[in-house]
């Protein structure tokens, strides 16, 4: 068991989770503005090979271990997370508006289940403050814009809000995410049905054709799709020319969990992530691969937590990996043991 889950985990959860989230994040840009720390705390915690490399969708990865979307929803932190060995970092949910999200507490521990609850419902400081945060980043790490739909907006003009983030922050990010499976925005997973879901990728498709440079623009499903909805995807992300899905978002389920009942219950509704999530987001993967043949990259997130999770969602036919409730439960070495781990199953050139 390392330091961090033995010693500072337990600690941290004394606290609520969303101040905690603000706490920790706020005492890393401090330290990361000392002379010399960001050099050390990159040392400590990145792993260098080239066997670690990734070439996807027109971009190249220096390692395919990234940070989910929902841990930096403004983009105000990249350049220190990029310090803790991250191939990549996916930013947002951003909307077009900024809006305050859910009302608090809105993000709760399971920590029989090693899993969180959340409903924030797309707390951001909208498209237009996210893209002034990137612009002025120092770090080099690829940055992918997932973006989403105000809580306001009626879904019959939810592509006039995709194109409005889209446009805003397009400068500044190396591929974009649609996210139309987060279940904290009422209505919203109405647009993960085929029609909707079609056009509105295919709107964004023709104006990211019109840009001098057009960046990836991929899909984040989630865990909860029928097999048929998921057909569904493939002929979808297909039809539109879509570059690639991230599976899964979080669960509206509550199966199989350790937790207590009534502890469960009185937190309510929202998207559970982490272990609970980690052989349900696996077949997903698998049966994407397996029924579209490979037709597209597939980015794997949920539930993992070391790398033989990672190597599990690869094996499965992911390109590349996504870490959050791990990163919270495993604490910032992560990233480094799922290299290690990669490496050891990867031959030497």
């Amino acid at each position: 068991m390392s330091f961090y889950k033995k010693n500072v985990f337990p600690y941290l959860t004394r606290y609520d989770a969303e101040k905690v989230h603000y706490v920790v994040m706020n005492a890393l840009k401090i330290i990361c503005a000392i002379p010399l720390m960001s050099s050390i705390l990159r040392l400590i915690f990145e792993k260098k090979d080239t066997r670690l490399e990734r070439n996807i969708f027109g971009l190249h990865f220096k390692n395919p271990v990234g940070l989910a979307a929902g841990f930096d929803k403004n983009g105000v932190w990249t350049d220190q997370l990029s310090n803790l060995g991250f191939g990549f970092i996916e930013i947002g949910t951003v909307t077009p508006k900024p809006q305050a999200g859910n009302d608090k507490p809105r993000l709760f521990r399971l920590k029989s289940d090693e899993a969180l609850i959340n409903r924030m419902g797309f707390n951001n400081n909208g498209s237009i403050e996210a893209a002034n945060n990137l612009r002025k980043r120092k770090s080099k790490v690829i940055i992918g814009g997932n973006i989403g739909k105000n809580k306001i907006t009626d879904n019959d003009d939810a592509v006039i809000d995709y194109l409005k983030a889209f446009n805003d922050l397009y400068p500044y990010v190396d591929y974009f995410v649609v996210n139309v499976s987060s279940p904290n925005t009422p209505g919203l997973r109405d647009l993960q049905e085929k029609e909707p879901l079609k056009y509105i990728l295919k709107i964004l498709e023709r104006d990211n054709g019109r840009k001098s440079k057009p960046k990836p623009i991929l899909l984040k499903i989630a865990p909860d799709l029928t097999n048929e909805q998921l057909d569904d995807v493939i002929e979808i992300v297909k039809e539109t020319r879509t570059a690639g899905v991230i599976a899964t978002n979080t669960t509206i389920s509550r199966e199989g969990l350790v937790s207590n009942n009534e502890i469960v219950s009185e937190i309510g509704s929202g998207g559970l992530s982490g272990k609970p999530l980690t052989n349900r987001s696996t077949e997903v993967i698998r049966y994407l691969s397996e029924k579209s043949n490979k037709a597209f990259p597939i980015i794997g997130v949920g539930g993992i937590y070391n790398a033989k999770d990672a190597i599990d969602k690869l094996n499965a036919g992911a390109s590349l990996v996504q870490v959050y409730s791990g990163f919270i439960y495993e604490g910032p070495s992560i990233v480094k043991e799922i290299c290690k781990g990669i490496l050891k199953e990867t031959p030497k050139k």
